[in-house]
């Protein structure tokens, strides 16, 4: 896609779930500090990548490159730590909490310790240089909050621990179209102050064309076209990308 060095590679990457084959030979690339946006129809395979990339599922066959040309497909994976933590009814969101699975003393001391000694990350959801949460809101349940704010919670854990590659799976997809605005603008501020690298996920084609630098299809497991966004949507190559963009209105 571009002549930059990739913060993201999948090479050939195949899952399978039994008999059923999930991922076929998938390939993509993601140059530090761009955005791509994973599309395709339920079923096609998305959310697998994703799960595959963070360690979740295993991989039958190919490699995954993270920041770097270390495979993670056979690693351990100490360094993917999924923020699901915010959406968990549980337990409290604790936006901190991700920062104990990277330290030598992960799981010694309290909460409120390690709390403290969580560092504020620039260009954090809260604003650079503001005052942390108050407790009482960071001890505050999930559905103690909307869903804005629950997302904001999900990027903030997501970034607090400085990731290489940020994977942003359908975070539109339950908010109104006002808050669905203000959550891009803010994961657009913080791409731009951070050189985010975003994996970003969606069956919105509207959403994924407004924030999206290239643009993957991926149809029953296969990629079958891979592009900049503005050329996936004004002159699609793929008789399916076509009919994917024909059954959503506004997407074109």
């Amino acid at each position: 896609m571009t002549g930059a060095a990739p913060a993201l590679a999948v090479e050939g990457l195949t899952v399978r779930f039994g008999r059923t084959t999930a991922l076929d030979t998938v390939s993509l690339e993601i140059p530090k500090g761009h955005t791509v946006g994973l599309v395709g129809e339920s079923g096609s395979g998305k959310s697998t990548l994703a799960k595959a990339v963070l360690g979740v599922v295993p991989s039958a066959a190919g490699r995954i490159l993270v920041d770097g040309p270390t495979s993670v497909v056979s690693a351990a994976g100490a360094a993917r730590v999924p923020a699901e933590g915010a959406d968990d009814p549980a337990g409290p969101v604790l936006v901190a909490e991700p920062t104990a699975h990277h330290r030598a003393d992960a799981g010694r001391g309290s909460r409120p310790g390690r709390l403290q000694r969580a560092p504020a990350p620039r260009g954090h959801p809260g604003g650079a240089g503001r005052r942390r949460p108050a407790p009482d809101a960071i001890e505050r349940y999930p559905h103690e909050f909307s869903g804005g704010q629950r997302q904001r919670v999900a990027i903030a854990r997501a970034l607090i621990t400085g990731p290489a590659v940020v994977i942003a799976d359908e975070m539109t997809s339950a908010l109104d179209v006002s808050v669905q605005a203000e959550v891009l603008r803010l994961l657009g501020r913080l791409r731009s102050e951070l050189d985010l690298t975003i994996l970003f996920i969606s069956h919105n084609l509207a959403v994924v064309k407004q924030i999206s630098d290239d643009v993957v299809v991926l149809y029953r497991g296969r990629v079958v076209e891979s592009a900049a966004a503005h050329e996936v949507f004004t002159h699609p190559a793929h008789e399916y990308t076509r009919r994917l963009l024909a059954s959503v209105p506004g997407s074109r």
